[in-house]
């Protein structure tokens, strides 16, 4: 008989296309002990050394296709309807994608007894009392918020073998991907170009390194239930992007300070929020990354 040891982890990554999914693909991939295939939306992948295939997840017979022709031990979500103001006028394709297509993976995960993990968000808080625990009670502003909070009621009640992980200003790069928030600041600031960022969003932003490492670390450990993935650091925004131009040595006078509603933005946003990751430090092993730590990785990975 084979031991268990020698059999290939079977891993669907939903959403292979986005900043998680490519990150996702190229860690497993370097991996001799799994059998990846990658799906997302689009037509081919932007990754070319993964097995692929077109899912539309907002299409049930889609996802059942997909998950059982495959047959994954492991399914992670890395697919979600992310644009938060569009998502207030957009109401119908944001709910599909992050409720009804969460609902479908559910579905035929439960069939095949395949354990589902599921990216979720700090917006299904109000961010009046951050940073949130796992056990805080959710309270969405917006309604991507309420998209993401209905998304984990509809795990929590589907039968499946699930884990969430709820995260917060993710950041990083991809090969194939629009840049990130730092790429953004570097790239404005080196071009003299002024920028306004608010003061009164505090968060713990989390490297998408981090959250792969997480990941891993619930396949790896088999652990079930809902887990807070985050960075070392809680700041403001604005000084997040003080952070960056420092370490870069870019030029601050560029850096406008400025509150939230003077943004006039169509969702509001939790404000004192970002998310404790003890538990997931403790049950997992995670070890966040710190903001200046994670700046000279990007510095390394995209010679900025």
């Amino acid at each position: 008989m084979l031991s268990r040891d020698l059999i290939k982890k079977r891993i669907l990554v939903v959403g292979s296309n986005g900043l998680l999914g490519q990150r996702l693909i190229n860690f497993f991939t370097a991996q001799n002990s799994n059998q990846l295939l990658g799906c997302s939306v689009e037509g081919e992948s932007v990754v070319k050394k993964v097995d692929y295939i077109q899912c539309d997840i907002t299409r049930r017979d889609q996802v059942k296709n997909a998950i059982f022709n495959f047959y994954p031990d492991f399914i992670i979500n890395a697919a979600a309807y992310t644009n938060v103001d569009q998502s207030e006028t957009d109401r119908e394709l944001a709910w599909k994608i992050n409720v009804k297509g969460v609902e479908y993976l559910a579905e035929a995960s439960r069939v095949l007894d395949a354990h589902l993990i599921h990216i979720s968000s700090d917006y299904i808080f109000d961010g009046l009392k951050g940073p949130y625990s796992e056990t805080a009670t959710p309270n969405p502003l917006c309604y991507y918020g309420r998209t993401k909070l209905a998304s984990e009621n509809v795990l929590k009640i589907s039968g499946a073998v699930h884990t969430i992980l709820r995260t917060n200003v993710l950041f990083g790069r991809a090969e194939e991907n629009r840049p990130d928030f730092v790429r953004w600041v570097v790239n404005m600031l080196r071009s003299k170009n002024a920028i306004n960022i608010v003061t009164d969003q505090i968060n713990n932003p989390t490297f998408v390194g981090d959250l792969v490492q997480a990941i891993n670390k619930v396949i790896d450990y088999k652990k079930e239930g809902i887990y807070n993935i985050g960075g070392r650091d809680f700041l403001s925004r604005f000084d997040f992007t003080m952070e960056i131009a420092d370490f870069f040595n870019l030029d601050k006078s560029l850096i406008n300070p400025i509150l939230t509603e003077q943004l006039k933005q169509p969702a509001k946003r939790p404000l004192n929020s970002g998310l404790l990751t003890l538990k997931a430090e403790t049950e997992l092993n995670f070890k966040p990354h710190s903001i200046r730590e994670v700046l000279a990785i990007m510095k390394r990975e995209l010679s900025l």
